[in-house]
């Protein structure tokens, strides 16, 4: 080979080596921008970083559009003007005459306190639609109120149904039938003769049923909708699924530990339980530990209630342990979880039929210790396990707790990424199933009209939900 032809070789190939290797480069990068998972950091922001809604100081005139954050999707949602008797009338709150809501721009009904407030969910939700239509600035909100069904991914039902069931779901002296039931039965009948309804047949409605006894009447007839729930113990899952329906954090009775300067050797107790102990159903295991861990030392496990300051020694007893144990009771869940959380106190969870809030966005094992119902039964299988978690990884998942607090908090006016906005997302997720559901009930809608134009027998699909 000449030297002319020598050089030429060299050039070329020192070309080729580096084209091919720009080319590997960049196809690397590209699968590993496309395979590469996501973190839930990537899904939820840091709590941290929250910005405290806009003052109510107005209304925004009708056609003006108010700002936003365009970059986040935020749900329309449309919500019944329910007589008061099925919401706020509940609280005591009577209205003006001129509208079934309270002003939110001044003093709205206070809920009750104590035990209520564990499934006081739709209160926190329907004063949150209220004031985003007052409310000026929609950055960091996840829902909207909208006036006009068409324009809504989907149709809110503000039927107060646990607080109900709490306050109402006895007879009173000389009637044969509750206030819940009524109600319940009423809100059927009003559902039912709804054009939204129809044309969805209740796919694209939220309906309330936090607490497990609540809407026990009507379950059964709603279930098309998308309940809110504490849990699935009480419903068959042709009723009620993970698949279909949210599920809601308790709001917690405990006060929230904001000022916790605590750490792993400040809090003296290792294992903290303090509630009902004999229990039926799955929660059997609950006196089974009883008896397993009450002589273990740096162990408190007591039975307890909220009355006499039992909300305050509960506290108390919490901020000062290292974990605090979620067993299963009459049902999966209870409030205890979000009590531990609110407290900075690990939870260690023995439910095995447990369904957590925002699961599919939320990674639960890096501040939570599940153990199944079965190893929980092991002689010192718990204790063992417990004592030999490090410090470090405490203090992880102590500092983690303290990060992921906020989306359990319920307030008013609610704030970016608190338990308000969070469910308001969790629904907003489901959206797209909803259209698949009903997109595909559509099918041969036209081919089973008994019209014969071939048009659809049901009301027309609302904008948003239309091919």
């Amino acid at each position: 080979m000449s030297k002319i032809g020598h050089r030429a070789y060299k050039s070329w190939f020192c070309w080729f080596t580096v084209t091919a290797a720009f080319f590997v480069l960049s196809w690397f990068l590209a699968f590993r921008s496309t395979s590469q998972p996501r973190t839930e950091f990537d899904v939820l922001p840091d709590s941290k970083f929250v910005r405290a809604p806009e003052s109510a100081g107005g209304a925004a005139p009708n056609g003006n559009l108010r700002k936003c954050d365009k970059t986040k999707p935020i749900l329309k949602v449309f919500m019944y003007d329910l007589p008061v008797e099925f919401h706020f009338g509940l609280l005591g709150w009577k209205g003006d005459g001129k509208s079934v809501w309270p002003d939110v721009h001044g003093e709205v009904p206070r809920y009750p306190g104590g035990l209520n407030l564990q499934h006081s969910i739709g209160y926190w939700l329907t004063l949150d639609l209220l004031y985003s239509n007052v409310v000026e600035n929609l950055s960091g909100r996840s829902a909207v109120r909208v006036r006009n069904s068409s324009e809504a991914d989907v149709v809110f039902v503000p039927f107060f149904s646990s607080l109900c069931y709490n306050r109402h779901s006895k007879p009173k002296p000389g009637e044969k039938r509750s206030l819940n039931v009524e109600l319940q039965e009423k809100l059927v009948s009003f559902l039912k003769d709804q054009e939204e309804w129809k044309r969805s047949d209740g796919k694209d409605h939220v309906v309330l049923a936090h607490h497990p006894n609540s809407l026990i009447d009507a379950r059964s007839k709603l279930w098309p909708a998308i309940y809110i729930l504490s849990d699935f113990g009480r419903y068959p899952p042709t009723i009620a699924n993970v698949e279909k329906d949210v599920i809601a954090p308790y709001m917690h009775v405990v006060k929230t530990y904001s000022d916790d300067t605590s750490d792993f050797d400040s809090r003296p107790t290792l294992l903290y339980f303090q509630g009902s102990i004999y229990r039926k159903d799955g929660g059997v295991i609950r006196q089974e530990l009883y008896y397993m861990l009450r002589n273990e030392s740096n162990v408190h496990f007591t039975f307890g209630t909220v009355q006499k300051g039992g909300i305050t020694q509960a506290s108390n007893g919490m901020r000062s342990s290292k974990y605090c144990l979620n067993i299963a009771g009459d049902t999966p869940s209870s409030n205890r979880l979000f009590d531990a959380i609110a407290s900075h106190c690990v939870p260690v969870i023995i439910s095995d039929e447990i369904e957590l809030p925002y699961e599919d966005v939320l990674d639960y094992s890096k501040f939570c210790i599940f153990v199944r119902t079965s190893d929980a039964l092991k002689e010192n299988f718990l204790m063992n396990l417990v004592k030999n978690i490090t410090k470090e990884k405490w203090t992880a998942m102590w500092n983690r707790l303290k990060e992921v607090e906020l989306f359990y908090e319920y307030q008013y006016p609610s704030q970016e990424n608190d338990a308000v906005q969070m469910i308001w997302q969790a629904i907003l997720r489901k959206v797209h199933a909803i259209k698949r559901k009903i997109h595909r009930d559509r099918r041969y809608s036209r081919a089973n009209s008994r019209g014969g134009d071939g048009s659809f027998a049901s009301a027309s699909l609302p904008r948003n939900l239309s091919l």
